[in-house]
């Protein structure tokens, strides 16, 4: 079956994945899930080092100056957004009087900035719970392959992983799907040539075909 193939290769590329970003709290983790949108994670454990070393409690962060907030985690892109989203989150997680996030996924997302993707993300890495968080990555990666179709939605992806892949597979086909996207299976200049999957590829299909016709034009006018 061509899920077995894919997980098997995926299973020889990245054997052991993790999270890549750094946390020593579990807030720590949702705030840096909540930050990674539309930035990498790389990115975002540079700008929470600072953050979270100055601001080393849900107290300093709910009552931390914004612009402060601000400044630090510029570089990450729609900062001012996320800046609020910190505080808040912070915020709520006190009144509630939550000191360790539930397993709650109702409460979870009730929280400021924190959608499905944030919750799949939390939920698998601190509870082990299973579950596939669709980013762009894991879209990208899954459309190419023929696991879902080019107009669903990160829903409807996520759907369709969650039937094919075994549950007990779902959270570590996540993260290898999240690192093949990233540093493979590129949405520029993809690393198509040495990738095993190819043959099963619809845009390696398109993109060769593309190239072989390019060729024939070339030397039709030559």
């Amino acid at each position: 079956m061509m899920i077995n193939k894919i997980l098997e290769y995926l299973d020889t590329l990245y054997p052991n994945p993790v999270c890549e970003l750094k946390y020593s709290k579990d807030y720590e983790l949702l705030l840096a899930i909540v930050m990674s949108a539309q930035t990498t994670d790389k990115r975002v454990n540079m700008v929470n080092d600072i953050l979270f070393k100055k601001y080393d409690t849900l107290e300093k962060l709910a009552t931390a100056n914004i612009e402060d907030i601000e400044d630090i985690i510029k570089p990450i892109g729609t900062y001012k957004k996320k800046s609020v989203f910190i505080k808040e989150i912070a915020t709520k997680l006190i009144n509630d009087n939550k000191e360790k996030i539930p397993s709650d996924r109702k409460y979870l997302e009730s929280l400021p900035g924190v959608g499905r993707k944030t919750t799949n993300v939390f939920l698998s890495v601190i509870y082990n719970t299973p579950a596939i968080a669709v980013d762009t990555h894991v879209e990208r990666v899954s459309k190419r392959l023929g696991l879902a179709k080019e107009n669903d939605n990160v829903l409807n992806v996520e759907k369709k992983l969650m039937k094919k892949i075994p549950k007990e597979k779902w959270s570590k086909t996540h993260h290898q799907l999240v690192f093949f996207g990233r540093y493979k299976c590129k949405s520029i200049k993809p690393e198509c040539d040495d990738c095993n999957l190819k043959d099963i590829c619809k845009y390696y299909k398109k993109y060769n075909k593309k190239k072989t016709n390019i060729v024939i034009e070339s030397n039709n006018i030559k």
